[in-house]
């Protein structure tokens, strides 16, 4: 199939035998998207090639909560056996999560707790007020589910923490060991 390549006057046109194997290099690449069967693909900074998923991670609660508000300590990247993050990873201070690139994020929260409870995800777009995006009710022992999409347009401004609220008797359940309250970041793609 015919192609034109270069910015010369005329296009001079060219066939797939007309470029020798290993000629063209990612650097040779445009920093923008190419669509290759119909998938697109993002092209870098420097022409290297992403595609699909390129963050994923994961972190847990260590430790059991029975303190109402934002969870600010005893986090941990999960380290079980076998356990693999995708990127660069998520960084945490103080229980606020900073995103390693821009992008659409989904944020997940999977809790669980010995009584009556409510969890939070919490967002911010200026790096100071954050707003409660997702509430989860937990109940005696079953986990629970919440998830947001946040779009991720500026690493310093937008973060994420965790929280919870109205327990009174008992704890939200944390290990050191294994997941029982935890939190998965996956970056679906570009914003």
């Amino acid at each position: 199939m015919a192609g034109y390549i270069g910015n010369f006057p005329t296009a001079i046109p060219l066939s797939g035998t007309d470029i020798a194997d290993g000629t063209i290099t990612n650097a040779d690449l445009a920093n923008s998207s190419i669509t290759v069967n119909g998938t697109s693909i993002s092209l870098g900074a420097s022409g290297t090639i992403s595609a699909g998923i390129t963050e994923a991670d994961q972190w847990r609660l260590t430790a059991n909560l029975g303190t109402n508000g934002d969870i600010t300590s005893n986090l941990e990247r999960v380290d079980t056996t076998g356990f693999g993050y995708l990127g660069t990873g998520m960084t945490e201070s103080s229980g606020v999560f900073s995103f390693p690139s821009t992008g659409i994020y989904k944020i997940e929260m999977v809790s669980r707790a010995n009584a009556g409870c409510t969890t939070e995800i919490k967002v911010t777009t200026d790096n100071s007020t954050f707003t409660n995006a997702t509430t989860t009710r937990c109940a005696s022992d079953p986990s629970h589910y919440g998830s947001y999409l946040f779009d991720v347009t500026n690493t310093s401004t937008h973060k994420v923490k965790f929280a919870l609220d109205g327990i009174s008797s008992g704890v939200l359940v944390g290990n050191t060991d294994v997941n029982r309250t935890y939190f998965t970041f996956i970056r679906l793609g570009d914003t």
